[in-house]
Order: structure tokens, then sequence, then C-alpha cells
């Protein structure tokens, strides 16, 4: 087998949650070009279409699947047995997932299930939904986008923390549960990375751009793109006895304690 034929995704259909922007866009728009037929995923049926759209007209494949991933009858209803009999899901990607930024303290009970059901409880529904056809094949790829703050706490993300450290640990016991029929089920970590829902903080000279460029060793925010290569890795045969692991994609930021005071 030649080595760049290991990461070809021809042939493949991804499922990308949460895909209509950002990261997910990015991710669902790298597996494509490696191969893969994309299956965007958003609960805005006109950002879904118009995303969909976007990709088709760079020549890539895509459609998309309107449900909410918060609400367990909006994702069965979608992700039924019909529809996954006509579509078969070689890989999954659980990328859907909000913060809220708000002191433990003042933070409601509302807000805390919203971050834990969104970035947490969904790529359990998700994965539930489609895994017995991948049981049934005796093959699939399981990502879920974790976080640096599955590794890490900061101030005033304590729920967005709780979840990303329980996802990277649904993720170790999804590999452990499935690995023997032939389903790897492996995380990304992403550092800071530059969206659009972050512009505020991006402001050159502001405390928060400078405390992440400081702390970062690459001396930059990441990119979306910047995920792309991790995610191809995890979705194709490179990947095949790569299982319940975390590949943080983070400029270096968790391998150093940070620069000394000048």
């Amino acid at each position: 087998m030649q080595t760049l034929s290991q990461f070809d995704l021809t042939g493949k259909r991804a499922l990308i949650t949460g895909s209509t922007q950002g990261v997910g866009l990015a991710l669902a728009r790298g597996m494509a070009g490696a191969g893969a037929s994309v299956v965007l995923n958003g609960r805005n049926p006109d950002k879904l279409e118009q995303a969909v759209a976007g990709l088709r007209a760079e020549g890539l494949r895509a459609e998309g699947l309107c449900f909410d991933v918060t609400n367990e009858h909006s994702i069965t209803s979608a992700l039924n047995p019909g529809w996954l009999a006509q579509n078969e899901l070689h890989i999954l990607v659980n990328n859907a997932g909000i913060v809220r930024r708000t002191p433990l303290a003042e933070l409601s009970l509302t807000e805390w299930n919203e971050v834990l059901t969104t970035d947490l409880t969904s790529a359990f529904l998700v994965t539930r939904a489609v895994v017995a056809g991948m049981r049934h094949r005796k093959q699939g790829k399981i990502i879920n986008i974790c976080s640096l703050m599955s590794e890490l706490a900061r101030e005033t993300v304590g729920a967005y923390a709780a979840a990303k450290g329980g996802l990277k640990m649904l993720t170790r016991s999804m590999a452990t549960e499935w690995a023997a029929d032939n389903i790897q089920t492996n995380g990304i970590g992403p550092g800071f990375i530059a969206t659009d829902i972050n512009t505020a903080y991006r402001i050159p000279g502001s405390p928060l751009n400078e405390f992440i460029v400081s702390r970062t060793p690459a001396n930059r925010w990441g990119n979306a793109e910047d995920l792309v290569g991790a995610a191809v890795f995890l979705a194709s045969a490179a990947s095949d006895f790569v299982n319940g692991q975390i590949i943080y994609v983070d400029g270096g930021l968790l391998a150093t304690v940070g620069r000394p005071p000048q």
C-alpha cells in the first residue's frame, strides 16, 4: 500500500455535527477534499443550505441533515433506520459545542445544563444513533472534538471544562467498548482557534489576545484549517491502530508552563 493512499477518504461518508460554520465547516471541507462525501449538520435550515451550497460550488460532495444535537427525538428522527440504510456513515465527527463565560458561583443551572448537554451529552446521543451500523459493518471512525479544557481549567469556563473533560473520558470509553468491532474512537483537542465567534478577543494589543499569543509557543492563534490534518488522519486507514487518544493541536501550549516575565 502506498503511504498517501492510507489517508484517502474516497468512498467514505462523514457526518460532522455543528458544521455550518467555523471549525465544523473547515473539517467538513478538509474531509471532502480528501475524497469523502460529507453530511453537514445544523439547526438552522437556511444556514445549512448555504454551507452545503458553498462546498458544492467548490466541487465537493456535500449534503445537509438538519437536526438538533441536544434533542434525542430530533436526532433519532433524522438518523432513522431508513436514512442510515441508504446513507452508510463511516465517519462521525462530534463537533457541536458552545461555551458560556460565567463564573461558577454565578452560573445558573440552566446555563450549566445547556453547556453539558451541547458539549457532552450530544456526542453520546448522536454516536449511539449511528454506531450500530458501524458495529455491523465492523468498521468505523468516531472523532470527538475535545479541547485544551479537557486538560486545563480557566476562570469563567467551568461548565465548558467539565464537559470537555467528560468528553475526553467518553472518547476513551467508546474506544474501550467498540475497539473489537474495528471502530476507532479518538479526539482532537484544539488550542485557541481563530473563528468568527471570537473576533472580539483577537484585537491586537488587547489583554486577552496578548495573553493567548504569549502563552502559545507558536506565538499565534490557530486557524480552523490547522485541525484538518489531524481530522483526516483520524478518519482514515492511517489511524487503524490508534484508539482512545486525544491529539492536541494547540501550537505547543500544553507542552510548556509558559514564558518567564521579560
